[in-house]
């Protein structure tokens, strides 16, 4: 089972349920004050933690004085606009006594479906992440429609999860756990304490609907558990409502989690490679033996752009022989790609008239 304590990389969800108040649409601040302890907390064992939070339609809705229930799409927009204001503030004012920089993110699911988006999202994170801060994410309701909608924050903050490498995923829910029925209307469920795999049965046990506040059943908490695992992320359900729920899950709250099938690195690096490559990359003999010790591919080792590829597209790379190394995702498009071949780094702006990234293929963005 999962320890969070040894979290190398966890991400948070929290529903608005537990970030504001049902009945006066205000911000629970003294929930809040106990999550932040519990980010400190983590923070200074060394984990890094992203928070994938709803909130903002709520926060927005309440100064709006909009009635609890379904509302009209353009109406929820606008609470969003409203609301992503006040949920950011709440979360800066909340991590900064603790000396916690915190950065803002919003996503729609065209973002990450979208190869040269993700990799932008994944590099984005990865830095906020290296300097130590806190990205708070949100769906990006204000633009959303239903077509290019997670439709939860569960599926954002799985896939989320699986962007930035975490190792372990909580969803903080107003149940305790995956229950083999609803306990609300079977007083004979029982909770899973550990899921090893889903199966077609566990699938079976799940049902929909919770509040008016937020969106996410227990089906959508198994869509996400399926996307954490198979990317080698552990996902814990458990408690939210109670104070400092993160240390209550450490200290062995009642909760279920998902085994994680892989590790992180090793699901990415499968799903790298399982991709069909758009073109081929050639280099040297000194690229070849650099990305043999774990090194990136820099133009400079570049010594042929084959095929028509975009930014974020698979492309094979072959040693100067000929002979297949890898596949990775290329940061650049193929035109851009054989400009800078055979270049150093440092003349990548005056070659293309604009700064890019150092790399032509990051390490981590590669399999060999």
């Amino acid at each position: 089972m999962a320890s969070l304590t040894q979290a190398r990389r966890l991400v948070v969800k929290i529903g608005s349920a537990l970030l504001v108040d049902r009945a006066t649409g205000a911000l629970r601040e003294d929930w809040l004050a106990g999550l932040a302890l519990d980010v400190a907390a983590a923070k200074a064992r060394g984990t890094d933690v992203v928070i994938v939070s709803s909130g903002s339609i709520a926060l927005g809705r309440g100064v709006l004085n909009l009635r609890n229930g379904a509302i009209a799409l353009e109406q929820s927009q606008a609470a969003a606009a409203i609301g992503q204001i006040k949920l950011a503030r709440a979360y800066e004012a909340a991590l900064a006594p603790h000396r916690i920089t915190t950065a803002q993110i919003l996503l729609t699911l065209d973002d990450s479906e979208d190869r040269r988006r993700y990799l932008n999202i994944r590099a984005t994170l990865a830095q906020l992440l290296k300097i130590g801060a806190v990205p708070i994410v949100n769906e990006n309701d204000t633009i959303a429609t239903d077509e290019i909608r997670f439709g939860d924050n569960d599926r954002l903050a799985a896939q989320v999860a699986a962007t930035v490498g975490a190792d372990q995923l909580v969803l903080l829910s107003d149940v305790d756990g995956f229950y083999s029925a609803n306990p609300a209307l079977d007083a004979g469920a029982t909770r899973f304490d550990t899921v090893a795999r889903i199966t077609p049965q566990i699938e079976a046990m799940a049902t929909g609907a919770v509040s008016d506040l937020s969106k996410g059943g227990m089906q959508t908490k198994l869509m996400a558990a399926k996307t954490a695992t198979a990317a080698g992320c552990a996902m814990a359900i458990t408690q939210g409502a109670v104070d400092r729920p993160l240390q209550a899950l450490a200290d062995g709250a009642p909760c279920t989690w998902f085994l994680a099938q892989d590790d992180p690195q090793a699901a990415r690096k499968r799903w790298i490679g399982s991709m069909k490559a758009r073109g081929v990359i050639t280099v040297d003999a000194g690229a070849a033996r650099a990305l043999g010790q774990g090194r990136s591919l820099l133009p400079a080792g570049v010594t042929q752009i084959a095929g028509q590829f975009e930014r974020g597209d698979p492309v094979a790379i072959n040693g100067p022989d000929g002979a297949a190394l890898g596949q990775g995702l290329s940061n650049y498009r193929a035109a851009e790609a054989q400009t800078i071949a055979g270049h150093h780094s440092d003349r990548i702006a005056q070659l293309l008239g604009y700064s890019g990234r150092t790399a032509l293929i990051h390490r981590d963005d590669m399999v060999l």
